[in-house]
């Protein structure tokens, strides 16, 4: 019984984390790879696409207010490809409300506390400023931040998660080029809908456990569970040691994928990757 009731990704720390598309076999557990930074590094542009231009994006209708913080944020919108990813460049980075606001709101660490580094996918520019989607909950809100923080990069694919036939297409720009079954939440514990993004990925220390060989996190958090075992309830795709399970809504949210299709998945899409779940 266990087995099955296991779904929420446990803390993406406890196995050696690898970039995606670029699966290191020699990465220790628990270890940051350094590859990984200058892998991005080399991948990025200092020039934004015309899809992230203001003009071409409608303005945020409403502002969520988040216990604690002085941030307000926005709500995030679906991106087409090719999206726009932001690699946060310093230890820090300073979140605000408003573009061309003069203080921070809110600062976020990079690496984050799982020893990721730290990505937002951008929802729109405006001069110097990015409004980007956070990795953090509420779900899908977004914030300003500099431009001149962090480098720019775009990914061509995307995750479409079909939550009724319990199946994701990846599509590469408007071709799809990947299609599985995915076990999904139990109606108790649902998958969390809407537009997210891929913010992390691991190799699992174990290959024949019960998360399979890789966990690949969403930027998506359970809407019931606001921890499980000593994460903070984080949505991931991940492989699993019950393969006749895919396909069912057994999850406590986490979205399982047979082995082979979740060491596929990590080997196609990259971090920053835009998931809609639907």
């Amino acid at each position: 019984m266990a087995m099955i009731v296991v779904a929420l990704a446990a803390p993406l720390a406890v196995a050696g984390w690898v970039r995606l598309n670029r699966p290191d076999p020699t990465a220790a557990a628990g270890r940051f790879d350094p590859n990984i930074v200058r892998t991005v590094a080399s991948t990025t542009t200092t020039t934004a696409p015309p899809e992230i231009v203001a003009t071409t994006v409608p303005p945020v209708p409403e502002l969520v207010s988040v216990a604690g913080s002085k941030l307000r944020r926005g709500v995030a919108r679906p991106i087409s490809s090719p999206a726009t990813v932001a690699d946060v460049k310093g230890s820090k980075i300073g979140l605000y409300s408003t573009a061309g606001q003069s203080e921070a709101d809110e600062v976020f660490d990079n690496p984050t506390w799982e020893g990721l580094p730290l990505v937002f996918l951008v929802q729109q520019r405006q001069g110097d400023w990015l409004e980007v989607q956070l990795n953090t909950r509420p779900n899908q809100t977004t914030a300003w931040l500099r431009a001149a923080d962090v480098s720019l990069r775009q990914v061509t694919h995307r995750i479409v998660v079909s939550l009724a036939s319990r199946s994701l297409t990846v599509y590469d720009g408007q071709t799809p080029v990947m299609e599985a079954a995915v076990a999904i939440g139990d109606p108790t514990t649902p998958t969390p809908r809407g537009n997210y993004y891929i913010d992390g990925a691991v190799r699992t220390p174990d290959p024949s456990g019960v998360y399979g060989p890789y966990q690949v996190s969403v930027a998506a958090f359970s809407e019931v569970l606001m921890s499980f075992g000593s994460g903070v309830g984080q949505i991931a795709f991940h492989g699993t040691n019950a393969p006749s399970l895919v396909g069912s809504a057994v999850s406590n949210g986490c979205l399982r994928m047979r082995n082979a299709d979740i060491t596929r998945l990590a080997n196609t899409v990259e971090i920053g990757t835009p998931v809609q779940i639907a």
